[in-house]
């Protein structure tokens, strides 16, 4: 009877030690499967492989949600997924281009948001027939960088760290084609197929940085802002006629909202490009770009141009700097402290279609 008992206790307990395995097994699939789902959760914004590609810049504390560090709210992919598996545009980029449209199609705006797509247009769109994507450049809103992705894209150069400085505008050497360089059927046939996008930023924000970089700090390389173009405007727009000063962020204000402007601009070629319109640089009416990004929120647009690009996995945008990008509000209106409403206005009535155009607000100290 003893063995009977003990055959029949050793058979329980390998019994509850089979039921205490199938549990453990059931316990850690259930883990495994809620580790997959939160691995996977993320595909309706960027993949992993995709946010090793992300910019490095570190959100301001508290600004963001941990699950909100890789595409802000509003920002955030619907989440449908279309039948080719792509995610849906996020919401933002088609009210940038839907603004564009509507914009374009006001007859009291035309005069600022029309122009002709001429070869000064033509000449500042940088051509990657391999990945088929145009690029307008805008100087002034970080177009360096972007020129450095498509010069590795184009494969001159095997990254973007290697890339010398004095090589990037050097067009001779950078093997970037301008669209101007291909016959007009060509020129169309890219406009119609390629990929298409260019970066803007506040109008105004946009003129300071071009005053100090050209006028202030007016790099060795280029002597001909400080010793030509200044002088140029300051004898055209200095109302003090024995200030001896240099240049002056007023005079420069002057000169930009002038009517009559052209006939300086003739004279300083195209070295205006860094200073006259969004509309006149890239044509927004006339042509229909992919995707406008935006200076202020570039951490979020860079990644995802090149992902409607489809070039994600090939390079990624160079690292912001910290706080690059935020709209200085204060900078602007110490710049336009001291200058006349009158000046102001006719400055902003020119720029009044990249304003309108891309979704700015006018300076609060045009309100008043």
């Amino acid at each position: 009877g003893s063995v009977v008992e003990w055959l029949t206790c050793d058979n329980m307990h390998h019994q509850w030690l089979l039921l205490a395995a199938c549990f453990w097994v059931i316990f850690m699939l259930m883990v495994a499967s809620k580790f997959i789902t939160l691995t996977f959760k993320d595909l309706d914004g960027y993949s992993a492989k995709q946010e090793l590609l992300f910019l490095t810049t570190v959100p301001e504390a508290g600004r963001l949600a941990d699950d909100e560090k890789h595409c802000p709210r509003e920002l955030k992919p619907t989440g449908k997924m279309l039948a080719d598996s792509q995610p849906v545009q996020p919401l933002v980029y088609l009210e940038r281009l839907e603004l564009i449209r509507n914009v374009c199609r006001d007859e009291a705006l035309r005069n600022l948001s029309h122009t002709a797509v001429s070869k000064f247009v033509l000449d500042r769109i940088f051509v990657c027939d391999k990945h088929k994507i145009l690029f307008c450049q805008t100087p002034k809103v970080g177009n360096t960088q972007w020129k450095k992705v498509l010069i590795v894209l184009n494969g001159a150069f095997p990254s973007i760290e290697e890339i010398p400085e004095n090589v990037v505008h050097d067009h001779e050497k950078n093997g970037l084609p301008r669209l101007s360089s291909f016959s007009e059927a060509e020129i169309q046939n890219r406009l119609k197929t390629y990929f298409k996008f260019f970066i803007v930023r506040d109008p105004f924000e946009r003129l300071i940085s071009a005053f100090k970089d050209k006028f202030v700090h007016n790099p060795r390389f280029e002597p001909w802002y400080r010793h030509e173009i200044a002088p140029g405007i300051i004898r055209k727009y200095r109302r003090n006629r024995t200030e001896t000063r240099g240049i002056q962020f007023e005079d420069f204000v002057r000169y930009l909202g002038d009517p009559n402007h052209r006939w300086l601009d003739l004279q300083f070629g195209d070295h205006i490009i860094h200073w006259v319109t969004y509309v006149e640089l890239c044509a927004p009416c006339e042509i229909k770009y992919s995707v406008i990004g935006h200076h202020e929120t570039l951490e979020e647009d860079a990644p995802y141009i090149l992902r409607e690009a489809g070039i994600d996995h090939l390079v990624s945008y160079p690292t912001i700097p910290l706080g690059i990008t935020v709209y200085n509000r204060t900078k602007v209106q110490n710049y336009f402290l001291g200058i006349s409403k009158r000046d102001i206005r006719r400055l902003y009535a020119r720029f009044e279609g990249d304003f309108k155009l891309f979704g700015y607000q006018k300076p609060n100290f045009l309100l008043n």
